[in-house]
């Protein structure tokens, strides 16, 4: 399974997941123009996409949705959700709610799992494909539980968010309000709340690890990278060695 990071923050995301000859998107949170100029850079053409999931429906995730309109492409979101979302077409509406799943296009199959972020209903995902590979998309959430841990063990690769450091939201120029929510149980993973997630998921099997959604004010790729990396190394895992990892 190729994995292309669209774009990744507060700015936007947007995930490229390729196997054999189909692909399919989560989320669509940049310009309708950006997204199709991207998909161009890595070598997809935007006719060629089969499917959107969405996490949730804030701006970030959902800005460029116009562009299943363009081409016809089926968007999936949780019930919940499609209450925020106004920008597609109804022909082009699908509900995939959490603990549901799908066969898509006889090469993926889909599950969606509940995440924990101030939205109506968001969801994370998990992807097959029949060529063995499972990836596991969480992106906006204040926490990881079980029942998530359990979506998404067994991935042989991980796109996670890896949002904040604590201490950099705490001394911040946000208002309190907006502080408080970030470290929120609604609100982002923080970094050691990400390096605990994947130390009870990664096994050394060759993973591939992608840290995503970093805040531009409040984490450093670093920072994040190095707190993984520390968190895997207690448990006798090297990168490069017994999985990879890359931040975006």
């Amino acid at each position: 399974m190729r994995v292309d990071i669209l774009a990744s923050g507060s700015g936007g995301n947007c995930i490229a997941l390729r196997s054999g000859e189909t692909t399919i998107l989560v989320d669509a949170g940049i310009a309708k123009t950006k997204i199709e100029q991207r998909l161009l850079e890595v070598g997809i053409r935007p006719n060629e996409i089969k499917a959107i999931l969405i996490t949730h429906a804030h701006s970030d995730h959902v800005k460029g949705l116009p562009i299943a309109n363009k081409y016809k492409i089926p968007v999936y979101a949780a019930e919940g959700e499609w209450k925020s979302i106004k920008n597609v077409d109804l022909e082009n509406q699908r509900i995939l709610n959490a603990g549901e799943d799908i066969n898509f296009e006889k090469e993926f199959y889909i599950c969606a799992f509940k995440t924990h972020h101030d939205a109506f209903d968001p969801l994370g995902y998990t992807i097959n494909d029949y060529r063995g590979e499972k990836c596991s998309v969480c992106l906006d959430t204040g926490v990881v539980d079980e029942q998530m841990l359990e979506a998404m063990e067994y991935s042989t690769i991980y796109i996670i968010e890896a949002n904040h450091e604590p201490n950099m939201v705490e001394v911040s120029d946000y208002p309190n309000s907006v502080k408080a929510r970030i470290v929120s149980h609604i609100g982002h993973l923080s970094n050691e709340q990400t390096a605990e997630a994947l130390s009870k998921l990664v096994n050394g099997t060759k993973e591939r690890i992608y840290l995503t959604h970093l805040s531009s004010k409040n984490n450093m790729p670093a920072l994040a990278e190095m707190t993984i990396k520390r968190a895997l190394l207690k448990k006798g895992l090297k990168a490069n060695k017994d999985y990879e990892i890359e931040v975006f």
